[in-house]
């Protein structure tokens, strides 16, 4: 299967809610209903979203674990000379990129968060848009690792839209192909039913992951292939 050709703006529809309902049954059907109910901790996912860059969760897990192990405070990571972090994180890979990255966020959290320091519980009652500006300040920070952090932390109302979920979107004609990376979230939001955040994200991640590879996908396997308007090129 090759990539979808770019659609132009002018020329795209987005999908029905009848579609949009259609595909997230079916991916119900086959991956189930995620559990992951808010964790709390929008400073842990924060780093955990920046660990889990190039490597595989296992990595990043293990690289977390062993940041919180050595440095227990986000004030001692923060402090740290960048080599010791650095060693801590190894196992999740590129760490001197990513050392260096945790503590320049860090830092600039506790700059800019004015008497909080670097607490980020405020984020619980704050309009999502005012957070999600805050985060994307932050060195680094995209639209992505933002939305990760309002939606796994506190449940709030953002899709995160990674390279798994826009290859499959877009697949799909759920998202304009060819589309950049900050419309693609604006649609993203905009298609998915409220509360549903959590559970299309995960099951188009998993869909991406499983089946909808971006090499050689599992086209004849696929659970959602009479649906899908790439299916002719594949």
């Amino acid at each position: 299967m090759s990539a979808p050709a770019t659609i132009p703006r002018a020329a795209w529809a987005p999908p029905s809610r009848a579609r949009v309902a259609g595909l997230r049954a079916r991916l119900r059907e086959t991956y189930g209903v995620p559990c992951a109910p808010p964790h709390g901790d929008p400073l842990g996912e924060l780093v955990l979203t920046v660990l889990s860059q190039s490597t595989n969760d296992r990595n990043r897990d293990v690289a977390f674990l062993r940041l919180r192990d050595r440095l227990p405070s986000w004030d001692a990571v923060r402090d740290a000379p960048v080599e010791v972090v650095e060693e801590a994180i190894r196992p999740g890979g590129i760490s001197k990129v990513k050392s260096a990255r945790i503590q320049a966020i860090l830092r600039a959290i506790d700059e800019d968060n004015p008497g909080e320091g670097l607490d980020l519980g405020w984020m619980r009652d704050a309009p999502v848009a005012r957070s999600r500006d805050f985060l994307c300040t932050l060195p680094g920070v995209g639209r992505k690792t933002a939305a990760c952090v309002l939606l796994f932390s506190y449940g709030l109302r953002d899709v995160p839209v990674d390279t798994h979920v826009s290859r499959v979107g877009m697949r799909l004609h759920l998202l304009r192909p060819g589309a950049p990376f900050e419309e693609l979230h604006d649609a993203m939001l905009a298609l998915t039913p409220r509360g549903a955040e959590l559970e299309f994200h995960v099951n188009l991640l998993r869909h991406g992951r499983r089946t909808c590879h971006a090499q050689r996908p599992a086209c004849a396997a696929c659970p959602l292939r009479r649906r899908c308007p790439s299916r002719a090129t594949a």
